[in-house]
Protein backbone atom coordinates (compact mmCIF):
# COMPACT_ATOMS: atom_id res chain seq x y z
CA UNK A 1 0.00 0.00 0.00
CA UNK A 2 1.67 3.72 -0.70
CA UNK A 3 1.47 6.35 1.43
CA UNK A 4 -0.84 9.22 1.21
CA UNK A 5 -0.18 11.52 -1.45
CA UNK A 6 2.43 9.06 -3.49
CA UNK A 7 1.78 7.87 -7.32
CA UNK A 8 2.25 4.64 -7.95
CA UNK A 9 4.02 4.01 -10.76
CA UNK A 10 2.31 0.71 -11.87
CA UNK A 11 -0.28 2.64 -12.48
CA UNK A 12 -1.70 5.10 -15.05
CA UNK A 13 -2.19 8.84 -13.89
CA UNK A 14 -6.15 9.71 -13.72
CA UNK A 15 -6.80 12.38 -17.00
CA UNK A 16 -7.22 16.12 -15.18
CA UNK A 17 -10.33 18.21 -15.39
CA UNK A 18 -10.19 20.84 -17.69
CA UNK A 19 -13.12 23.42 -17.20
CA UNK A 20 -13.66 26.44 -19.75
CA UNK A 21 -15.46 29.59 -18.62
CA UNK A 22 -18.50 29.41 -19.69
CA UNK A 23 -19.93 25.91 -19.40
CA UNK A 24 -16.94 24.02 -21.89
CA UNK A 25 -15.62 21.55 -19.71
CA UNK A 26 -13.07 18.50 -21.06
CA UNK A 27 -10.72 16.43 -19.89
CA UNK A 28 -6.95 15.60 -20.37
CA UNK A 29 -4.27 12.98 -20.33
CA UNK A 30 -2.08 13.49 -17.17
CA UNK A 31 0.65 12.45 -19.82
CA UNK A 32 -0.16 14.75 -22.43
CA UNK A 33 2.19 17.60 -23.13
CA UNK A 34 0.76 20.85 -23.56
CA UNK A 35 -2.63 22.30 -22.71
CA UNK A 36 -3.53 23.34 -26.24
CA UNK A 37 -2.89 19.66 -27.87
CA UNK A 38 -4.32 17.98 -25.14
CA UNK A 39 -7.62 20.43 -26.03
CA UNK A 40 -7.55 20.01 -29.73
CA UNK A 41 -7.47 16.29 -29.37
CA UNK A 42 -10.58 16.28 -27.35
CA UNK A 43 -12.17 18.37 -30.32
CA UNK A 44 -12.12 21.54 -28.21
CA UNK A 45 -11.85 24.11 -30.96
CA UNK A 46 -8.99 26.51 -28.67
CA UNK A 47 -7.90 29.23 -31.04
CA UNK A 48 -4.33 28.42 -32.28
CA UNK A 49 -1.84 28.92 -35.48
CA UNK A 50 2.13 28.30 -35.00
CA UNK A 51 1.31 25.75 -31.88
CA UNK A 52 5.00 26.31 -30.95
CA UNK A 53 4.85 30.24 -29.49
CA UNK A 54 5.54 32.25 -31.68
CA UNK A 55 2.10 33.73 -32.73
CA UNK A 56 0.10 34.10 -29.26
CA UNK A 57 -3.24 32.86 -30.69
CA UNK A 58 -3.79 30.52 -28.18
CA UNK A 59 -3.54 33.14 -25.42
CA UNK A 60 -5.70 32.65 -22.41
CA UNK A 61 -6.19 33.33 -18.77
CA UNK A 62 -6.13 30.61 -15.29
CA UNK A 63 -8.66 31.50 -13.17
CA UNK A 64 -7.67 27.98 -10.92
CA UNK A 65 -5.51 25.22 -10.55
CA UNK A 66 -2.01 24.90 -11.50
CA UNK A 67 -0.16 25.48 -14.73
CA UNK A 68 3.37 24.62 -15.59
CA UNK A 69 4.71 26.83 -18.58
CA UNK A 70 7.38 25.11 -20.23
CA UNK A 71 8.99 27.84 -22.31
CA UNK A 72 9.11 31.35 -20.11
CA UNK A 73 10.50 33.60 -22.88
CA UNK A 74 8.26 32.42 -25.43
CA UNK A 75 7.74 35.48 -28.10
CA UNK A 76 3.96 34.86 -28.87
CA UNK A 77 3.31 36.91 -25.27
CA UNK A 78 5.15 40.48 -24.45
CA UNK A 79 5.97 41.45 -21.05
CA UNK A 80 2.63 43.68 -20.31
CA UNK A 81 1.06 40.06 -21.00
CA UNK A 82 2.59 38.16 -19.10
CA UNK A 83 2.42 40.34 -16.19
CA UNK A 84 -0.75 40.45 -16.30
CA UNK A 85 -1.41 36.88 -15.65
CA UNK A 86 -1.47 35.53 -19.61
CA UNK A 87 -0.15 31.78 -20.68
CA UNK A 88 0.24 30.11 -24.06
CA UNK A 89 -2.19 26.82 -24.42
CA UNK A 90 0.77 25.16 -26.20
CA UNK A 91 3.60 26.52 -23.68
CA UNK A 92 1.30 25.37 -20.65
CA UNK A 93 1.21 22.20 -18.86
CA UNK A 94 -2.08 21.87 -16.30
CA UNK A 95 -0.37 19.89 -13.35
CA UNK A 96 -4.18 19.12 -12.16
CA UNK A 97 -7.75 20.16 -12.51
CA UNK A 98 -7.51 23.29 -13.78
CA UNK A 99 -10.37 26.52 -14.83
CA UNK A 100 -9.47 29.06 -17.43
CA UNK A 101 -10.60 31.58 -19.60
CA UNK A 102 -10.47 31.26 -23.41
CA UNK A 103 -12.43 32.85 -26.13
CA UNK A 104 -13.06 29.54 -28.76
CA UNK A 105 -13.15 29.31 -32.22
CA UNK A 106 -15.93 27.49 -33.50
CA UNK A 107 -15.37 27.99 -36.71
CA UNK A 108 -12.65 25.57 -36.64
CA UNK A 109 -14.29 22.38 -34.65
CA UNK A 110 -15.48 21.04 -38.10
CA UNK A 111 -11.81 20.46 -39.42
CA UNK A 112 -11.08 18.81 -36.10
CA UNK A 113 -13.94 16.60 -35.51
CA UNK A 114 -13.18 14.93 -39.06
CA UNK A 115 -9.15 15.30 -38.45
CA UNK A 116 -8.13 15.54 -34.77
CA UNK A 117 -4.43 15.38 -34.41
CA UNK A 118 -2.62 12.36 -33.20
CA UNK A 119 0.92 11.70 -31.63
CA UNK A 120 2.49 8.20 -33.64
CA UNK A 121 6.25 7.09 -34.34
CA UNK A 122 7.15 7.33 -37.73
CA UNK A 123 10.19 5.99 -39.85
CA UNK A 124 11.84 8.68 -41.78
CA UNK A 125 11.77 6.56 -45.55
CA UNK A 126 14.33 8.54 -47.26
CA UNK A 127 15.50 12.04 -47.62
CA UNK A 128 17.01 13.99 -51.13
CA UNK A 129 18.16 17.57 -51.43
CA UNK A 130 15.75 20.07 -52.56
CA UNK A 131 18.01 23.01 -52.62
CA UNK A 132 21.80 23.25 -51.07
CA UNK A 133 19.97 23.83 -47.71
CA UNK A 134 16.61 21.92 -47.30
CA UNK A 135 15.83 18.76 -48.39
CA UNK A 136 12.79 16.57 -48.24
CA UNK A 137 11.65 14.21 -45.72
CA UNK A 138 9.57 11.33 -46.16
CA UNK A 139 8.06 9.94 -43.08
CA UNK A 140 6.04 6.43 -43.42
CA UNK A 141 3.32 6.34 -40.58
CA UNK A 142 2.47 3.81 -38.75
CA UNK A 143 0.39 0.16 -40.20
CA UNK A 144 -3.29 1.51 -40.10
CA UNK A 145 -2.69 5.16 -39.60
CA UNK A 146 -4.59 6.74 -42.73
CA UNK A 147 -2.45 10.10 -42.11
CA UNK A 148 -5.78 11.97 -42.79
CA UNK A 149 -4.98 16.19 -43.21
CA UNK A 150 -6.03 18.59 -45.43
CA UNK A 151 -4.16 20.22 -48.33
CA UNK A 152 -1.86 23.01 -46.65
CA UNK A 153 -1.78 21.50 -42.89
CA UNK A 154 1.73 21.24 -40.59
CA UNK A 155 2.18 18.57 -38.06
CA UNK A 156 4.50 18.64 -34.81
CA UNK A 157 8.30 17.00 -35.99
CA UNK A 158 10.11 16.17 -32.27
CA UNK A 159 13.39 16.13 -32.79
CA UNK A 160 15.71 13.22 -31.47
CA UNK A 161 16.66 14.12 -27.80
CA UNK A 162 15.39 17.69 -28.28
CA UNK A 163 12.10 18.48 -25.49
CA UNK A 164 10.59 21.20 -28.09
CA UNK A 165 8.30 20.03 -30.86
CA UNK A 166 9.36 22.06 -34.74
CA UNK A 167 6.76 23.00 -36.73
CA UNK A 168 7.07 21.41 -40.56
CA UNK A 169 3.96 21.78 -43.31
CA UNK A 170 3.22 18.66 -45.33
CA UNK A 171 4.36 18.95 -48.83
CA UNK A 172 1.94 16.49 -50.66
CA UNK A 173 -1.45 15.25 -50.24
CA UNK A 174 -2.85 12.38 -48.99
CA UNK A 175 -5.20 12.12 -52.25
CA UNK A 176 -2.14 12.94 -54.70
CA UNK A 177 -2.36 10.57 -57.53
CA UNK A 178 -0.13 7.61 -56.89
CA UNK A 179 0.55 8.46 -53.62
CA UNK A 180 1.21 6.51 -50.30
CA UNK A 181 -1.55 7.83 -47.77
CA UNK A 182 0.66 6.55 -45.09
CA UNK A 183 3.41 8.79 -46.18
CA UNK A 184 4.15 12.66 -45.06
CA UNK A 185 6.78 14.53 -46.99
CA UNK A 186 8.12 17.74 -45.13
CA UNK A 187 10.30 20.54 -47.25
CA UNK A 188 12.96 21.27 -44.14
CA UNK A 189 15.42 24.12 -44.19
CA UNK A 190 18.69 23.30 -42.05
CA UNK A 191 18.94 26.50 -40.59
CA UNK A 192 22.72 27.63 -39.82
CA UNK A 193 23.05 27.16 -36.29
CA UNK A 194 19.30 25.69 -35.95
CA UNK A 195 19.39 23.03 -32.83
CA UNK A 196 16.45 21.70 -34.68
CA UNK A 197 16.57 21.84 -37.92
CA UNK A 198 20.56 20.08 -37.19
CA UNK A 199 19.23 16.91 -35.30
CA UNK A 200 16.73 16.05 -38.37
CA UNK A 201 19.44 16.48 -40.85
CA UNK A 202 21.70 14.11 -38.55
CA UNK A 203 18.96 11.90 -39.00
CA UNK A 204 19.03 8.46 -41.72
CA UNK A 205 16.65 6.42 -43.50
CA UNK A 206 15.13 4.02 -40.91
CA UNK A 207 14.96 6.69 -37.56
CA UNK A 208 12.06 6.88 -35.50
CA UNK A 209 10.45 9.97 -34.90
CA UNK A 210 7.17 11.16 -32.93
CA UNK A 211 5.33 13.46 -35.27
CA UNK A 212 1.89 14.67 -34.08
CA UNK A 213 -0.75 16.08 -36.48
CA UNK A 214 -2.37 17.23 -38.62
CA UNK A 215 -2.51 20.94 -37.10
CA UNK A 216 -3.47 24.50 -38.82
CA UNK A 217 -6.00 26.70 -40.26
CA UNK A 218 -4.14 27.82 -43.30
CA UNK A 219 -5.35 24.75 -45.70
CA UNK A 220 -6.98 24.56 -48.77
CA UNK A 221 -10.82 25.56 -48.49
CA UNK A 222 -13.49 24.72 -51.42
CA UNK A 223 -14.28 27.06 -54.01
CA UNK A 224 -14.00 28.18 -57.26
CA UNK A 225 -12.06 30.80 -57.40
CA UNK A 226 -8.54 30.49 -58.99
CA UNK A 227 -5.82 30.54 -56.28
CA UNK A 228 -2.66 31.97 -55.88
CA UNK A 229 0.38 30.66 -53.73
CA UNK A 230 3.35 32.56 -52.67
CA UNK A 231 5.86 30.36 -51.21
CA UNK A 232 9.49 31.67 -49.87
CA UNK A 233 12.10 29.09 -48.74
CA UNK A 234 10.94 26.06 -46.85
CA UNK A 235 7.32 27.97 -47.22
CA UNK A 236 7.01 25.47 -50.74
CA UNK A 237 6.41 23.23 -48.53
CA UNK A 238 2.65 24.06 -47.79
CA UNK A 239 2.22 25.73 -50.84
CA UNK A 240 3.30 22.59 -52.75
CA UNK A 241 0.67 21.00 -50.86
CA UNK A 242 -2.28 23.19 -51.70
CA UNK A 243 -1.29 23.32 -55.44
CA UNK A 244 -1.84 19.90 -55.24
CA UNK A 245 -4.65 19.56 -53.36
CA UNK A 246 -6.52 21.95 -55.89
CA UNK A 247 -5.12 20.15 -59.07
CA UNK A 248 -6.23 17.04 -57.40
CA UNK A 249 -9.99 18.42 -57.57
CA UNK A 250 -12.32 18.06 -60.16
CA UNK A 251 -12.76 21.00 -62.36
CA UNK A 252 -11.35 24.16 -63.79
CA UNK A 253 -9.80 26.01 -60.73
CA UNK A 254 -6.15 27.23 -61.94
CA UNK A 255 -3.07 27.64 -59.68
CA UNK A 256 -1.04 31.10 -60.16
CA UNK A 257 2.52 30.02 -58.01
CA UNK A 258 4.87 32.59 -56.99
CA UNK A 259 8.28 30.93 -55.71
CA UNK A 260 10.36 33.04 -54.44
CA UNK A 261 14.21 32.01 -54.13
CA UNK A 262 17.88 33.87 -53.26
CA UNK A 263 19.59 32.72 -55.82
CA UNK A 264 20.49 30.62 -59.07
CA UNK A 265 22.00 28.09 -56.55
CA UNK A 266 18.15 27.73 -55.73
CA UNK A 267 16.55 26.89 -58.84
CA UNK A 268 16.69 23.52 -58.25
CA UNK A 269 13.50 23.77 -56.03
CA UNK A 270 11.45 24.70 -59.54
CA UNK A 271 11.84 20.69 -60.35
CA UNK A 272 9.34 20.37 -57.28
CA UNK A 273 6.09 21.20 -59.21
CA UNK A 274 7.06 18.95 -62.50
CA UNK A 275 4.29 16.80 -63.06
CA UNK A 276 2.10 19.28 -62.16
CA UNK A 277 -0.84 20.19 -64.48
CA UNK A 278 0.75 22.44 -67.00
CA UNK A 279 -2.83 23.85 -68.16
CA UNK A 280 -3.86 24.55 -64.49
CA UNK A 281 -0.68 26.21 -63.48
CA UNK A 282 1.42 28.62 -64.14
CA UNK A 283 4.83 29.05 -62.03
CA UNK A 284 6.57 32.43 -61.64
CA UNK A 285 9.93 32.43 -60.24
CA UNK A 286 11.79 35.45 -58.35
CA UNK A 287 15.28 35.80 -57.49
CA UNK A 288 15.75 38.56 -54.65
CA UNK A 289 19.47 38.37 -55.03
CA UNK A 290 20.96 36.82 -57.82
CA UNK A 291 24.42 36.81 -58.62
CA UNK A 292 25.94 38.28 -61.13
CA UNK A 293 28.37 35.38 -62.04
CA UNK A 294 25.41 33.39 -63.55
CA UNK A 295 22.79 34.21 -66.09
CA UNK A 296 19.38 35.31 -64.97
CA UNK A 297 16.38 36.98 -67.29
CA UNK A 298 13.69 36.35 -64.76
CA UNK A 299 12.06 38.29 -62.22
CA UNK A 300 14.27 40.23 -59.49
CA UNK A 301 13.04 41.38 -56.11
CA UNK A 302 10.37 40.75 -53.58
CA UNK A 303 8.07 37.81 -54.40
CA UNK A 304 4.75 39.32 -53.42
CA UNK A 305 6.09 42.63 -55.49
CA UNK A 306 5.93 40.20 -58.63
CA UNK A 307 2.30 38.44 -57.56
CA UNK A 308 0.89 41.93 -57.16
CA UNK A 309 2.57 43.38 -60.88
CA UNK A 310 1.54 39.87 -62.83
CA UNK A 311 -1.78 39.01 -61.56
CA UNK A 312 -5.06 40.50 -63.16
CA UNK A 313 -7.05 43.06 -61.27
CA UNK A 314 -8.81 42.85 -58.79
CA UNK A 315 -6.96 40.89 -56.71
CA UNK A 316 -10.32 39.91 -55.10
CA UNK A 317 -10.94 37.58 -57.51
CA UNK A 318 -8.54 35.38 -56.09
CA UNK A 319 -8.17 33.08 -52.73
CA UNK A 320 -4.49 33.15 -51.78
CA UNK A 321 -2.29 31.04 -49.72
CA UNK A 322 1.18 31.79 -48.52
CA UNK A 323 3.73 30.64 -46.53
CA UNK A 324 7.87 31.87 -45.86
CA UNK A 325 9.55 34.17 -43.52
CA UNK A 326 7.86 35.68 -41.03
CA UNK A 327 8.44 39.41 -42.99
CA UNK A 328 7.08 37.92 -46.22
CA UNK A 329 4.00 36.96 -44.76
CA UNK A 330 3.51 40.46 -43.10
CA UNK A 331 4.69 42.01 -46.54
CA UNK A 332 1.71 39.66 -48.58
CA UNK A 333 -0.87 40.74 -46.00
CA UNK A 334 0.10 44.34 -45.77
CA UNK A 335 -0.27 44.37 -50.11
CA UNK A 336 -3.73 42.21 -49.69
CA UNK A 337 -5.35 43.09 -46.45
CA UNK A 338 -4.14 47.46 -47.23
CA UNK A 339 -3.68 48.26 -50.81
CA UNK A 340 -6.14 45.62 -52.39
CA UNK A 341 -8.86 45.08 -49.69
CA UNK A 342 -9.30 41.35 -50.32
CA UNK A 343 -11.80 40.20 -48.00
CA UNK A 344 -9.67 38.26 -44.77
CA UNK A 345 -11.78 34.83 -46.15
CA UNK A 346 -9.95 34.87 -48.49
CA UNK A 347 -6.72 34.77 -47.38
CA UNK A 348 -5.02 31.71 -45.76
CA UNK A 349 -2.14 31.61 -43.74
CA UNK A 350 -0.40 30.42 -40.34
CA UNK A 351 2.01 32.01 -38.34
CA UNK A 352 5.35 30.63 -37.07
CA UNK A 353 8.21 32.20 -35.52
Amino acid sequence: MSAAGDVNPTTTPAPWRIQIEGGAEFTLAADEDTLLRGALRAGVPWPYECSVGGCGACRFDVLDGLMQTLWEAAPGLSERERKRGKRLACQSRPGGDCRVKVRLDPPAAGAMASRPPVRRMATLLARRPVTPDMDEFCFQLPEGDAGEFIAGQYALLYPPELGSPRAYSMANVPSERGSNPTVWRFVIRQVPGGVGSGLLFGLTPGAQLPIDGPYGHGHLQPGTRDVVCIAGGSGLGPMLSVARGVLAEPGTRRVHFFLGLRTQAELSAVKELDGLDPARLRLHTVLSSPSAEAPWVGPTGFVHEEAERTLAQPLAAHDFYFAGPPRMVEAVQEMLMLRHRVPFEQIHFDRFI
